[in-house]
């Protein structure tokens, strides 16, 4: 690996854009030796840690949305960006700078042993893990209140659980995603996830299944750590009005709390109260701290039903059931399970006309039994594939095979449209709208999909 001579920002991310996003070469040492080797920035933060299969980056916006409701100032690294890499790094709900994005690249590079590295050997960070590093440099500059961080991918050994210290843990909906990585199994995956608890740091954790929550609360019991579950007994359904939706959480100090999230999408009344429930967790953790050795504690949390509703209405995360067109919705399902809570939303979004889907997804996702629950679901009277531009996708021909193998379902005449790329599918559906009445296009099978258009629709109105 040879030195390069890096000055401007497009160059940093180009840099980072050629690490390889999956590796298994560091470990956790590794990850934390280059931490310490960096001044440990991360030291001073007060970290609320998310991981979780599905719903992370939801939980994540939540939980930044009411903590700025209440006065606070808040940084939040998430993953993967839709269009711009700078979305992982959102400080006071703004992403970083180009500015401050290049210098924190430089301090990162600078800190690496480009002796050894240009010799063959040496220590260079993954993708995530410079991303990570990153992140830790230009929060601990910022000196936010509260530093919410999102798992890349599993727990234990992401990099993210390198931090020296965390206020608070909270594990979303576990399903079967990553299995190459994390393990078989519900309870292999909920291990790898519940590898984010911390001794004696409690942790909110979504209760959908014995076997998860057993493993959760098992870890947690062996760290002495307090383990806070939620499940549907901590939420309510009220209705679905004007793509918003009505319900009310069960709080733990001031009974039923009546909220609006500013969506349709069924899923995210989960991840909200998961939210609220770590945020109410914090602050009695908050009130009860002693004061330190000055006699002086900083200002605990207040959380208050008026600011829960305040910071719920306002959250907006993009990509989830997002309207990006007059109804034209993308959502980031990217699995069975998010396909699953997708067309629980799809079918009780109340539109009365037809629905149209355009799908693509990454090829080392189990696209065949997503691909299966859409058919099968009945919801859409056209499915559109296409060729993402990211390496990962899978390949249109091997969608189409899938589509094939599920000619078995009563459901499988759905007349299905093959496009060479997501622009090109893009403008054809829009076109055929056009012509079909009342159509409500729906976009889902990937993040990287989701990217994919909203990059379209941006470089569409620059044009216009």
């Amino acid at each position: 690996m040879k030195r390069q001579q890096i000055t401007t920002y497009e160059q940093a991310v180009e840099y980072i854009m050629n690490i390889p996003r999956f590796t298994t070469k560091n470990t956790p040492e590794d990850t934390r030796q280059f931490l310490r080797r960096l001044g440990e920035p991360d030291a001073g933060l007060r970290i609320l840690h998310v991981a979780g299969t599905n719903g992370k980056g939801s939980v994540c916006a939540y939980l930044r949305s009411v903590l700025e409701a209440a006065g606070k100032k808040v940084a939040v690294f998430t993953s993967p960006h839709l269009v711009d890499v700078r979305e992982r790094f959102v400080i006071g709900g703004e992403m970083i700078s180009r500015e401050a994005f290049l210098e924190a690249f430089l301090q990162v590079y600078e800190e690496l042993d480009w002796r050894t590295l240009e010799a063959g050997g040496g220590y260079h960070p993954t993708f995530f893990e410079y991303l990570f590093f990153m992140a830790m440099l230009v929060f601990s500059q910022a000196g936010p209140d509260y530093c919410v961080l999102e798992t890349g991918l599993g727990g234990r050994l992401d990099a993210t659980n390198a931090v020296v210290r965390k206020e608070l843990a909270v594990i979303t909906h576990i399903s079967l995603d990553h299995v190459e990585y994390l393990g078989h199994t519900l309870t292999a995956i909920a291990g790898e996830k519940a590898g984010i608890i911390r001794e004696g740091i409690p942790v909110v954790y979504a209760e959908t299944c014995e076997e998860v929550g057993q493993v959760i609360r098992e870890r947690a019991r062996f760290l002495s750590a307090e383990a806070y579950p939620v499940s549907r007994i901590d939420y309510r359904f009220s209705k679905i009005g004007n793509k918003n939706i009505a319900f009310s959480y069960i709080s733990r100090y001031y009974g039923s709390i009546s909220l609006t999230l500013p969506t349709f999408a069924g899923y995210q009344m989960e991840n909200c109260s998961l939210a609220l429930r770590a945020l109410e967790v914090l602050a009695e953790r908050e009130r009860d701290r002693p004061a330190d050795g000055t006699g002086c504690q900083e200002a605990p949390l207040e959380l208050t039903p008026e600011r829960m509703e305040i910071g719920v209405s306002a959250c907006f995360w993009p990509g989830r059931m997002e309207e990006v067109l007059p109804e034209v919705f993308v959502d980031g399902a990217h699995n069975e399970d998010g396909v699953r809570a997708f067309l629980e939303s799809v079918a009780a979004d109340g539109h009365v006309g037809s629905r149209h889907l355009l799908f693509a997804a990454a090829a080392d996702k189990d696209y065949p039994a997503m691909l299966r629950r859409i058919v099968d679901s009945g919801l859409f009277d056209r499915l559109c594939i296409a060729s993402m531009e990211n390496r990962r996708g899978a390949a249109p021909e091997c969608l189409e095979q899938a589509l094939a193998d599920c000619a078995d379902s009563e459901l499988s005449t759905v007349p299905v449209f093959r496009y060479g790329t997501v622009p090109e599918a893009l403008e054809a559906m829009l076109g055929e709208r056009e012509s079909c009445g009342a159509c409500r296009i729906y976009i889902a099978g990937s993040l990287y999909l989701v990217g994919e258009v909203k990059a379209a629709l941006q470089q569409g109105r620059r044009g216009a």
